[in-house]
C-alpha cells in the first residue's frame, strides 16, 4: 500500500447498505466516524482507552478537523484507513493524520487531519498531557515535515 507516511495504525473497513447515501456514495459522515473508530483503536492499541481518559480527567478533544473527499467509494468496496500522530506543542497538542485507501487499486479516497488539544474532562478546560499521554504518545509521534 501507498501510505503519506510510514508504519501507519490500520483498520480495515468495508462500505455497508447503511453508509451509503442517495448518490450510492459513501455518506462524508461515515468517512468522519471511521476516523474516530480507527483513532480510538490507535489509542487503546497504545494503552489508552476511554476508562484511562476518565480515570485521568483528561482527553484530547478534537480542536480542528479538516477532511479532504478525493474520490467516492460505494457499496462493498473494501478499505484502509491508516492514521499517524504528529508532535504537537509538547504540553497540550498534537495532530493525528488520516489516509483512506481503496483496496482493489490502492487509490487514496480521502486525507484527513485533527488539531487535537488536552482538556480536563471535569471543566472542559485545556491542560497539560499527563505523564500517561507522554509515554503512550510521544514514542510514536512522526515528524511533521515528511
Amino acid at each position: 500500500m501507498t501510505w503519506d507516511q510510514p508504519d501507519p495504525f490500520t483498520l480495515p473497513l468495508a462500505a455497508t447498505a447503511d453508509d451509503i447515501d442517495g448518490l450510492d456514495h459513501t455518506n462524508n459522515g461515515t468517512y468522519v466516524r471511521w476516523c474516530e473508530q480507527v483513532a480510538w483503536a490507535h489509542s487503546e492499541s497504545l494503552g489508552l482507552a476511554v476508562a484511562d481518559y476518565r480515570r485521568l480527567d483528561r482527553a484530547m478533544a478534537i480542536r480542528r478537523a479538516e477532511y479532504d473527499y478525493l474520490l467516492p467509494t460505494q457499496l462493498g468496496d473494501r478499505l484502509t484507513l491508516g492514521t499517524w500522530i504528529f508532535a504537537g506543542d509538547g504540553k497540550l497538542t498534537l495532530e493525528r493524520r488520516f489516509q483512506l485507501l481503496r483496496d482493489s487499486d490502492q487509490a487514496t479516497v480521502l486525507r484527513g487531519r485533527w488539531e487535537l488539544v488536552c482538556i480536563e474532562v471535569s471543566s472542559g478546560r485545556a491542560r497539560r498531557m499527563p505523564p500517561e499521554f507522554l509515554r503512550a504518545y510521544l514514542p510514536v509521534v512522526h515528524d511533521p515535515g515528511r
